[in-house]
């Protein structure tokens, strides 16, 4: 089987971190930043790093990556959108109504955690992967999951829930989570997305 190949959209944020854990356990990624990236390079799977939701955006749609990202998403591109790549995927954000890649049945509250617990680390339960260190910086989490739209044929799974927030959630070949996992030494969560990349190309 060819090996595997991962982009990182790597317009703002923690991109590079992503690719040192892809790097850690052998698989080849490169990064997107404009739409020659995207178009020309062969791939299996694409991460959104954590960062700045709005600003990443904004450069999505000034380099003309909106509309191909979400049609490959949609065409069932295995996805791993962390912090605000969670963001980015949700079809709701709270008191937000700017375009989206919007590919996720899940409604997501941002900025979720106040100004003391703007960033912390934790140890939690992932479901089929364990407990994992957790960083948390300014995070978004789910609020909800929504009716599954026509477009998605699966619906969503609840991975893991801290204080009674979804922080964790696949759809299909969708993966979310609202903490950092590429801030720790811990491999499972990269390694996970990576199955469903693999379980994707059978």
């Amino acid at each position: 089987m060819k090996p595997l190949r991962i982009a990182i959209l790597a317009l703002q944020g923690a991109f590079a971190e992503h690719q040192q854990i892809l790097q850690k356990i052998g698989v080849d990624s490169f990064l997107v930043r404009n739409l020659a990236d995207w178009t020309h390079e062969e791939f299996d799977g694409l991460i959104i790093p954590g960062g700045e939701s709005t600003a990443m955006l904004r450069i999505m749609n000034d380099e003309q990556l909106m509309v191909p990202v979400r049609n490959a998403i949609q065409q069932g591109l295995p996805v791993f959108g962390t912090c605000a790549g969670m963001i980015l995927l949700a079809k709701e954000v709270d008191n937000e109504t700017r375009e989206r890649l919007a590919t996720m049945d899940i409604r997501v509250h941002r900025n979720a955690y106040g100004r003391q617990m703007g960033s912390f680390y934790t140890e939690h339960d992932v479901n089929g992967i364990g407990t994992i260190p957790m960083t948390f910086i300014r995070a978004p989490y789910i609020e909800k999951t929504l009716q599954q739209s026509p477009s998605n044929t699966e619906p969503v799974e609840v991975l893991s829930i801290l204080d009674n927030h979804i922080i964790a959630a696949r759809q299909g070949n969708q993966l979310v989570c609202s903490f950092h996992p590429e801030l720790n030494e811990d491999l499972r969560f990269h390694k996970y997305f990576i199955s469903i990349v693999q379980q994707s190309k059978k």
